[in-house]
């Protein structure tokens, strides 16, 4: 069986500026703003972990922090989700130049969202 780690995790952010700097201070985490998407990615202090700031929406309401977990096959993994008795809030998505998403709802409503990486060995 594949891997099943976490990669990446997502903190909505009212003001995508001010969170930075807020996580910045507190655990002193790498700031990698891209103003162009209202996104900031983060990197923890040894370089392993990663995830980003998108600002508060529908999509990304406050409260509501987003895990990835890697996946070798987004579409089937969300096939599996509705077998199982959850819902696919977000069909497979690509995210040009980095890999695919897929967002899903678990049978209790807890939201995970799915990833793989264009460089595998990033997963």
């Amino acid at each position: 069986m594949s891997k099943r780690n976490i990669v990446h995790v997502e903190i909505p952010a009212a003001n995508v500026e001010a969170t930075g700097s807020f996580y910045q201070q507190l655990f002193g985490w790498k700031l990698m703003p891209m103003p162009e998407m209202k996104y900031t990615m983060w990197e923890a202090g040894d370089g392993d972990e990663y995830g980003g700031f998108p600002e508060v929406s529908e999509d990304n309401p406050a409260g509501q922090v987003l895990v990835y977990i890697a996946s070798e096959d987004i579409e089937a993994d969300l096939k599996k989700v509705e077998k199982l008795g959850g819902k696919v809030l977000h069909a497979k998505t690509e995210i040009p130049g980095m890999g695919w998403y897929g967002i899903f709802k678990d049978p209790t409503g807890n939201v995970l969202a799915l990833y793989t990486s264009k460089n595998p060995e990033n997963n």
